[in-house]
């Protein structure tokens, strides 16, 4: 009985807080496969993997090659927290061996031996509180962001440029990789690298800018700018303000029709033409939801009340201004110097360019190019106001709407706060291509990081130096 209690107090224990060093997992069916599977997959041997999902979760182990390219993206896990435990099911957290990203996992077994798996997620999470990484010195920082990008590209898992600045000017610079493979040219600084949905601050700034000069009223339908829209409903009840903040409800444009009409769209009317009878995914303000073709339409507002077109106003009114001599969203088929060459990981484990992946040309929802330098411009341009004044300034970058990953959704722009210390900017990713720009108004850092491969190369550099420069 004594021996009975004693045990009971020891599950109960591996269910509470334990410091990350101390962790233990429970002795119950589920953590014993959780157990095993973390063993299997950390080897990152096929051989090892495979036998253990033959056996343990065959649902899954004809997925062998994904989980293959997932163990090598993530470097593997190490195991952090329990959260919950009961015989059949157990759940906590555990992190990225190759990065600071956490994850949340649960697992549940069949109640009889041989307790087989029947479902295994792991989901990225922000780092908990618990676990939060102490700053560094300046100097520390950048040194320990040195290290990590020059292990990264040799392990083959960044490739790209990297940029820090303080009070607008650089105090880390760095390039790695190779931008053409097969050409032997390598990634500089002056690389243009395919941007992905980063281009959705430029188009927030520019629907600001027309709301400043009195053009465009964020409350407004979208049917008083666009009079012929197909759609009543989105229309009559979807506003400015719910495409900038992805409230809207109006969906997505990539998936199987996108795919097979990829070459055929060539301007954002097109894009209207083919996408434009849908109709709403939900009521608009109800809920957040990432919409790219909320803020495809956002371009086609720019068009209507500038009478320019979309990439015109953006080059004279945003890149112009902010001195951006390096930035656009040129068709694919037109030769850009020095735009370098995507590359997208296969499950076989090989490297394949981007081609066949890529719009005929970047939208108003993302797709263009830039360069870390021209991203520090840009960013230097935002917070001196020489885009938008103060007000409009504020009103662009302050968060609005909560998102799931815990930050909040501005006009354009993530607004999130980390330990104390609130950045806002924007991500873009996409097979073979990922960028991250981090402003910390508080402190005065900027983060530019653009890499051409796969998510998340960028933004792991760009979170890793982001928890360890200094608050102040």
């Amino acid at each position: 009985m004594r021996t009975r209690i004693r045990i009971l107090v020891v599950a109960l224990l591996s269910v509470l807080w334990l410091p990350a060093a101390r962790a233990q997992l429970p002795d119950t069916p589920a953590a014993h496969q959780f157990s095993a599977w973390l063993n299997a997959f950390n080897s990152g041997d096929r051989a090892t993997l495979l036998q253990f999902l033959q056996k343990n979760f065959p649902a899954r182990a004809s997925r062998i090659d994904g989980e293959l390219d997932f163990r090598q993206r993530t470097g593997g896990f190490d195991f952090k927290k329990v959260e919950e435990s009961i015989p059949t099911r157990f759940s906590g957290l555990v992190q990225e061996r190759g990065s600071d990203q956490f994850a949340r996992f649960t697992i549940e077994v069949e109640p009889a031996p041989a307790h087989r798996i029947t479902n295994l997620e792991l989901q990225a999470i922000p780092r908990p509180a618990g676990f939060a990484i102490a700053r560094l010195s300046e100097g520390d920082a950048l040194a320990a962001l040195r290290a990590k990008v020059q292990a990264d590209a040799a392990a083959g898992k960044f490739a790209g440029a990297v940029l820090v600045a303080k009070n607008d000017q650089p105090i880390f610079t760095g390039a790695y990789g190779m931008a053409d493979r097969e050409g032997k040219i390598p990634n500089r600084l002056e690389t243009r690298f395919r941007i992905g949905s980063m281009n959705k601050m430029f188009t927030a700034v520019a629907v600001l800018q027309l709301v400043q000069a009195g053009k465009i009223k964020l409350n407004d339908p979208l049917g008083k700018y666009l009079t012929d829209y197909p759609n009543q409903d989105v229309a009559t009840k979807v506003t400015i303000h719910h495409l900038l903040t992805h409230t809207g409800g109006t969906g997505d444009f990539f998936g199987p029709e996108f795919d097979a009409h990829r070459l055929e769209l060539r301007t954002l009317q097109d894009y209207v033409k083919l996408y434009g009878k849908r109709g709403l995914e939900f009521a608009p303000g109800s809920r957040w939801e990432y919409s790219n073709y909320g803020f495809l339409l956002l371009g086609v507002v720019v068009e209507k009340v500038s009478g320019e077109s979309y990439y015109d106003y953006v080059r004279e009114h945003v890149y112009e201004p902010a001195g951006m001599t390096s930035t656009d969203s040129s068709p694919e088929d037109q030769a850009v110097p020095d735009r370098s060459i995507g590359y997208t990981r296969m499950e076989s484990g090989t490297w394949q360019p981007n081609t066949d992946t890529l719009p005929y040309r970047g939208t108003s929802a993302g797709g263009g190019y830039s360069t870390v330098e021209d991203l520090l411009r840009f960013a230097n341009a935002v917070t001196g106001y020489k885009l938008l004044d103060a007000h409009y300034t504020e009103l662009l970058t302050t968060g609005k709407v909560d998102t799931p990953g815990g930050s909040k959704y501005a006009y354009g722009f993530d607004d999130r706060t980390e330990v104390g210390v609130r950045s806002f900017g924007h991500g873009g990713g996409a097979p073979g291509m990922n960028g991250e720009l981090r402003i910390y108004p508080q402190p005065g850092y900027v983060v530019a990081v653009l890499a051409n491969l796969d998510p998340p190369a960028a933004t792991q550099v760009t979170e890793f130096i982001g928890s360890r420069l200094p608050a102040q």
